[in-house]
């Protein structure tokens, strides 16, 4: 388990999480780039408004449900039929947060824009971390004002590329 997680970010989900993903915890979807899109989107949460609650949720469950590293359709539902799992346990959310938690992650390789704040956040928070695959950000992909800023980009690309 890595000693370094945020003081804030609940310890048995991360173990539970650690149990239920089937890839390299060090990988490419790894809890690495999970940690990345949380503060990307806490970063971009503090502008749009958007849930940060739901914005962390997302972070650490948006590819939990990956089988691979490559092209997984699919990997989004499944993210968002085991955030159900966790709901009485690990997830305290009202019903309106929990349906913008499970569609985005649904939802979050479809390569939409419009949705609730909250969920573009979410998907922003994710792309905005392409950078690791050596992918920059279009910024018409990317569905707030606040993350199509160059300064949001750049800083979000510095920080994937470590």
């Amino acid at each position: 388990m890595n000693t370094l997680i945020l003081p804030d970010v609940d310890r048995a989900l991360v173990a539970h999480l650690r149990a239920s993903y089937a890839l390299n915890w060090d990988g490419i979807h790894g809890f690495s780039h999970w940690m990345r899109v949380r503060a990307n989107g806490l970063r971009l949460a503090q502008e749009t408004g958007a849930d940060p609650e739901v914005v962390a949720l997302f972070a650490l469950l948006h590819d939990v449900k990956r089988q691979n590293d490559g092209h997984d359709p699919g990997h989004g539902a499944r993210a968002a039929a085991f955030a159900r799992t966790l709901r009485t346990d690990y997830i305290d959310l009202d019903e309106e947060a929990f349906a913008h938690l499970t569609y985005a992650c649904q939802h979050h390789t479809d390569g939409l824009t419009e949705a609730h704040v909250t969920v573009q956040t979410c998907w922003d928070a994710d792309r905005l971390d392409l950078g690791r695959v050596n992918i920059m950000p279009d910024p018409k992909l990317l569905c707030t004002e606040v993350a199509k800023r160059p300064d949001i980009r750049r800083w979000a690309l510095e920080r994937s590329q470590r």
